[in-house]
């Protein structure tokens, strides 16, 4: 292989621009699941009853949880970015699995700390059904984030592969020539 052509260091090798990634479907599915979770958390929370959803009966908590629409907002519009890119095989998918699956990992771990520092693994209200669905919530964001940012690394190339757009020379240094 010439210098131009060799695989970036710890990269998947893509053999043409049809081979599919491995698991391209799969982090579909999980980045759709994620964004159809977001959307439902969020109608649950505001519109039906967010009794199902709380872990804990306190101001704070409540003043915390309504302190997440809008970053869950930008992460839903990852996912939702990030499945369709990817069902059409665009290049944008490995800018949207970065974004998306980053945003996760950091919403998950600020859950997690939240939680892990006001007790709700300890069940405050005696509901474990409760706690079941926050770790849930905390183990898909941080499961998903964690793949959609592995997957989109290890198949960078392959996505950069998919850009057939033809690209404008490089100037060669210097302001334009004025007339």
């Amino acid at each position: 292989m010439t210098a131009h052509t060799a695989p970036l260091e710890g990269t998947t090798p893509a053999r043409t621009t049809e081979d599919t990634p491995r698991f391209l479907g799969l982090t579909l599915g999980l980045v759709l699941a994620a964004f159809v979770a977001l959307v439902a958390y969020w109608l649950i929370w505001f519109l039906v009853n967010r009794d199902w959803l709380a872990s804990m009966d306190t101001p704070a908590y409540y003043v915390y949880e309504n302190s997440f629409p809008a970053a869950d907002g930008w992460l839903a519009v990852g996912c939702a970015l990030g499945a369709w890119s990817l069902h059409k095989r665009k290049p944008s998918a490995l800018f949207w699995l970065l974004a998306g699956g980053s945003a996760s990992i950091y919403l998950g771990l600020l859950d997690v700390l939240f939680d892990l520092e006001n007790g709700v693994y300890l069940a405050p209200r005696g509901d474990w059904g409760a706690v079941v669905t926050e770790v849930a919530i905390n183990v898909y964001s941080l499961g998903v984030g964690a793949w959609a940012l592995s997957f989109g690394w290890r198949h960078r190339r392959w996505f950069l592969a998919r850009d057939e757009r033809p690209h404008a020379p490089v100037a060669s240094g210097g302001p334009a020539p004025s007339h």
